[in-house]
């Protein structure tokens, strides 16, 4: 009985300095020291090797997957120092109209993240923007806020087919899958996101109009309005095609192989690593960038790359963070009881996944932990249940898009920390767009493979 109190009062606590804004390592170590205290754990096993290195461990899960996040960040960084994020993002003002900024700012972020840059880099590159497209439209900033949630973290992170976020790579690394793994249910899932989203997003936009609330700019905050020194925004899409491209090429031409090895060495690669091959063609994209867009730099080369590397940092220690408190719970007796419950529940498979995928996310406050988490302890018994792999891959990565946005996800905290904006004011926002419509969406694609 302690266990579980134990491991209810070590979330409570995670939420509550998360909340707080304490660092996420330090409320995970906090979390963690709940866990194993009232589990009877040996510390040092705890935080020796469960925390840092075991199989679910903080800096286990930073190793394998630091090229990923490396060749993200560095990819944003340069497409917003050679402004071609402004560019494509200003396209779209120019032809949709300014009111339809919450729309521009939703497809905004959702370009860019489906060109893989990460999440935590299209924040900062598209607040300037639109800052300025809610100020001429008079919106309130937490609607702003809203949309960029929409389309930096919901449908291009785990429901599009391709997208080369954590959450796809992890999945398809584990499962033996491709990025591209149920493309049908990932659109129908995708739908349901954005236009489920959108349309509560005009409602509260319309709501605010009526009711007087609109946008106030921040003490000392500088809206900028050039427009004059970007590059094409064709020129400026090109490199996002190029690295979608180099995924979706594997996929195409293994077709024309019966016997893997027969293939070229680089369709080998390509195929059998799942976590480089995306990384391999973000960092193409990033040199193509370049080229393309050299004279548009704002800054020389050696700092971008130094501002690219530090970018990586952040987003891969906060979710190794998570990941290490869930390397301590996955080792308690009260996990062991949670995976037996879901795993022998008289319900149908796509049923249960969602479920267990659903609740992992909560309980570490990420999508990519939960799945990390899953992949380790539970996936072999949902692999043997007879399920077809490709759908469940793709249940696993919508469904994890879910409840990991709880009030402790560092994105949440991120969003709401960059946009000026406190839990008050716009969590309800957030909570609309990233976690009851990706619940409806991950519900109804396991309708759809359950019924056929």
């Amino acid at each position: 009985m302690i266990e579980n109190i134990g491991l209810l009062a070590a979330l409570l606590l995670l939420m509550y300095m998360a909340l707080k804004g304490v660092n996420i390592f330090i409320a995970s170590i906090a979390a963690s020291l709940v866990v194993a205290l009232t589990n009877s754990m040996d510390l040092s096993l705890a935080f020796g090797h469960n925390y840092t290195t075991g199989p679910l461990g903080a800096f286990s899960f930073a190793g394998k997957f630091f090229w990923l996040f490396f060749t993200g960040a560095i990819f944003g960084r340069i497409m917003a120092e050679t402004h071609a994020a402004s560019s494509l993002a200003v396209a779209m003002s120019r032809r949709m109209g300014k009111d339809n900024a919450l729309w521009i700012i939703t497809l905004a972020c959702g370009l860019l993240t489906y060109g893989g840059v990460i999440v935590f880099i299209v924040i900062f590159t598209i607040y300037p923007l639109g800052l300025r497209l809610i100020q001429e439209a008079n919106i309130p900033r937490r609607l702003m806020c809203g949309a960029a949630a929409l389309g930096a973290g919901t449908f291009t992170l785990t429901a599009l087919p391709g997208t080369p976020s954590i959450h796809n790579v992890i999945t398809a690394s584990a499962l033996g899958t491709d990025l591209y793994a149920a493309p049908v249910l990932g659109i129908v899932a995708a739908s349901i996101m954005l236009f489920g989203g959108m349309y509560y997003l005009k409602s509260e936009q319309r709501k605010a109009a009526r009711n007087g609330e609109m946008f106030i700019a921040s003490a000392n905050e500088v809206i900028s309005s050039d427009d004059q020194h970007l590059p094409h925004w064709l020129t400026a899409l090109v490199p996002i095609v190029l690295v979608l491209g180099m995924i979706l090429l594997p996929k195409l031409v293994l077709g024309f192989y019966s016997d893997l090895s027969q293939a070229p060495a680089w369709l080998v690669f390509a195929k059998t690593q799942g976590i480089l091959w995306p990384s391999f063609s973000l960092a193409i994209g990033s040199v193509l960038c370049l080229l393309l867009m050299t004279r548009f730099l704002s800054t020389n080369l050696n700092t971008i790359l130094s501002r690219g590397s530090n970018d990586c940092f952040m987003p891969l220690l906060n979710t190794s963070a998570v990941i290490g408190f869930g390397g301590v719970v996955s080792q308690t007796s009260g996990f062991s009881s949670f995976t037996h419950f879901f795993q022998n529940v008289s319900m149908a498979p796509e049923l249960s996944a969602f479920l267990s995928i659903s609740a992992l996310s909560a309980i570490v406050g990420s999508a990519s932990g939960g799945l990390q988490i899953f992949m380790a302890t539970m996936a072999d018994h949902y692999i043997n249940t007879g399920m077809e792999i490709e759908e469940l891959h793709r249940i696993l990565v919508v469904s994890s898009g879910g409840l990991d946005s709880l009030p402790h996800c560092g994105a949440v905290i991120a969003f709401l920390t960059v946009m000026g904006l406190t839990h008050k004011e716009a969590y309800k926002d957030l909570a609309v767009v990233t976690v009851f419509f990706p619940l409806i969406a991950a519900l109804s694609i396991v309708g759809l493979a359950i019924i056929f």
